[in-house]
């Protein structure tokens, strides 16, 4: 069939396909198809784990191809590669090491040996390169495949390494990448600051799950985008990027945060606590997400300032309990005056109806400016819950739209009457109703009952 189309439309049709298997397939079935996939510019090869399964067991291991024979061919193919993806399926994270016999290393994919097998012949065009490890095989091994990486792919822009304990030694700058992932990633202080130095033009950066670090720093001037998940309870923790634009940042409790982020605009942080923040203030930040348990600690410690419109805040769960305590709706209105959007997760939300009970809101000001909100309720005693909301619709005049979910195990004839009550007593306001739980997706029932 192939024979009968064009050359340009088999080729966009083969570049549509996202399982670089089934490449290696039609390469099999037609030489039309092997010469004319020659051209596909991009190799996406994931080892699957029915895969890895067949290859284990008795029957089936003589019969799989290995999976880094599969690879080598397609590259061996190859006129012109600009993308390479190589991995293993997120699936087999679940393989215990219990279970896992001999020491075998047919799926450690940054092995430096292997790597140098394919890597020199397609480096030239090259612009994104991701090698997402099995932890299994890898973790024991540190590889150096940066610094193979950085002496021959002069025209990377993105590179994404997974699972693996990786070696800086050697590396050179690469002075054209502006991306770059670590995902679960074993290094050292040292090996972060060989970083800081070889990646210099990074604009985005993504340090997810990496261990092995103490006191931890990022130093990038033109960094404009940053997610960092510290695993681990380092001592202390800076970033220094005056051009950067976005952050997420999660981590546990550090005793000193040091963060000079001064163009900073949306702001995700999640944080048990610290023992000492250091913040420049915040020049344009205009959206921030904020998970605490000590959270009226962390308002006091940043210089947040009036900047801020959209505010998205809620609790983590503490050993502590005392450290939530203090958290209610009149620190937000008091430091957060200028925001338009709020929306409060279910454990804030806890936290409002707790200190509701006990102080209410009679010397809160409001906030002027907001203009929507959304609440994860819960709903322990209606009459407390609607009391907060009628509140809050009092102090906040410019209020138009309200978001509010309800816990999905509150029996229906409550959710029910809470619902009649605000639409009939406030038919101005445009209401929006859902569902939440923890775990799945918000479910939203309707708008504008």
């Amino acid at each position: 069939m192939a024979e009968y189309l064009p050359d340009p439309l088999i080729l966009d049709i083969l570049s549509r396909l996202t399982d670089s298997s089934d490449i290696a397939r039609c390469q099999v079935a037609s030489k039309t198809l092997n010469s004319i996939a020659q051209n596909v510019q991009h190799i996406n090869l994931v080892c699957t784990l029915s895969r890895y399964l067949k290859s284990r067991s008795p029957e089936g291991r003589h019969r799989v191809t290995p999976f880094k024979t599969i690879f080598s061919k397609l590259v061996q193919k190859s006129r012109r590669l600009e993308s390479i993806s190589i991995g293993v399926d997120k699936a087999l994270a679940g393989i215990a090491f219990d279970d896992f016999e001999d020491e075998s290393d047919d799926l450690f994919l940054t092995d430096i040996e292997f790597v140098k097998d394919w890597l020199p012949r397609v480096c030239e065009d090259l612009r994104f390169l991701s090698i997402s490890d099995f932890w299994v095989q890898s973790c024991w091994r540190k590889t150096e495949v940066l610094a193979l990486i950085s002496s021959c792919c002069h025209k990377l822009l993105e590179l994404e390494v997974r699972n693996a304990w990786l070696s800086v030694d050697g590396v050179n700058p690469m002075l054209r990448l502006t991306s770059l992932t670590l995902e679960f990633i074993r290094l050292e202080d040292e090996d972060l600051n060989k970083v800081n130095e070889c990646f210099p033009c990074l604009q985005d950066l993504n340090l997810v799950g990496v261990g092995g670090l103490k006191d931890p720093k990022i130093h990038m001037l033109h960094l404009k985008t940053c997610l960092w998940t510290v695993s681990n309870a380092p001592l202390s923790l800076s970033i220094v990027a005056p051009n950067l634009i976005e952050l997420k940042l999660k981590c546990i409790k550090p005793k000193l945060l040091v963060l000079e982020t001064p163009l900073l605009s949306d702001f995700y942080l999640s944080l048990e606590k610290a023992s000492n923040v250091r913040v420049k203030e915040f020049q344009n930040l205009q959206n921030l997400q904020l998970e605490s348990s000590s959270f009226c600690y962390i308002i006091d410690a940043f210089p947040l300032g009036n900047t801020i419109k959209k505010l998205k805040v809620d609790l983590l769960k503490s050993t502590e309990p005392e450290t939530i305590r203090k958290f209610d709706l009149g620190a937000l209105f008091n430091v957060f005056p200028n925001v338009k959007s709020l929306t409060l997760g279910p454990r804030a939300w806890s936290q409002v109806e707790t200190c509701f009970c006990k102080e209410g809101l009679e010397n809160q000001t409001g906030m002027k400016e907001l203009t929507e909100i959304m609440a994860h309720l819960v709903i322990d005693d209606i009459d407390v819950t609607l009391s907060i909301i009628f509140c809050i619709l009092d102090k906040c005049t410019n209020l138009s739209s309200v978001a509010l979910l309800i816990y999905r195990e509150v029996d229906s004839s409550i959710a029910n009457k809470l619902i009649s009550r605000c639409t009939v007593d406030h038919p101005k306001i445009r209401w929006r109703w859902g569902m939440w739980k923890e775990g799945t997706e918000d479910t939203w029932l309707s708008d504008d009952i």
